[in-house]
């Protein structure tokens, strides 16, 4: 029974929509606050001094819930592709669901960069190891999708995780002094567009799970 669970259409639906809901739920709290989606993270939101801080954070550890079970999900479907790399992708997901999502929700950033308290702390270090680790997720699903002869959706997530890394590195950039006030310190905006290119071909293959009439 769980086993189907885990195998079934409804599972993929259920990531897809989390995955969708993170990138599109700050643009619905962020109205309710004075908030600047180009130079501000998202993380931003659950900051305790907000008005909607509650319900984003509640939000953030739904979804980190969501992809912390979708990574048995994930490694089931692969798993007789690759083991190893089935591993790697289900580890991958985890260790973001746990640190850029339950914890980050968990523990909210403070009002500035500096992490002046522990929770400030273990936000800021969890989240990073977070993001930084699914950097690779686009990357192991190109190297799934070749073993599975998808030449096609190899492709594609090849060219989302390089154009994830040079968002992630506009994002790392932005705070730089001598970026100020270029398109590069943009904050918000490279934070979007670099987890946009690590979701998207897992978004793909979910709603390639979803239309497949076998399952």
């Amino acid at each position: 029974m769980i086993d189907k669970i885990f195998t079934s259409k409804v599972c993929f639906a259920v990531f897809l929509i989390a995955a969708a809901g993170d990138l599109a739920v700050p643009f619905f709290i962020a109205p309710f606050s004075e908030y600047d989606h180009l130079k501000m993270v998202m993380s931003a939101l659950g900051n305790h001094n907000r008005p909607m801080s509650a319900l984003y954070n509640l939000w953030l550890i739904i979804v980190g819930t969501v992809f912390l079970l979708s990574a048995i999900a994930w490694y089931k479907m692969y798993s007789k592709i690759s083991v190893p790399l089935a591993v790697w992708l289900s580890i991958i997901i985890a260790i973001y669901a746990i640190g850029g999502c339950v914890l980050s929700g968990i523990f909210p950033v403070g009002e500035t960069k500096e992490l002046a308290t522990i929770p400030a702390k273990i936000h800021g270090i969890s989240s990073s190891i977070g993001f930084m680790i699914f950097l690779s997720c686009p990357l192991v699903i190109a190297l799934l999708s070749f073993r599975q002869h998808k030449t096609l959706v190899g492709v594609i997530s090849l060219i989302f995780f390089a154009a994830a890394v040079i968002f992630f590195a506009f994002f790392i950039m932005s705070d730089k002094e001598r970026f100020h006030d270029t398109i590069i310190s943009f904050e918000g905006l490279w934070q979007r567009l670099s987890l946009l290119c690590m979701y998207a071909p897992l978004m793909i293959i979910s709603l390639d799970r979803l239309f497949q009439k076998n399952t």
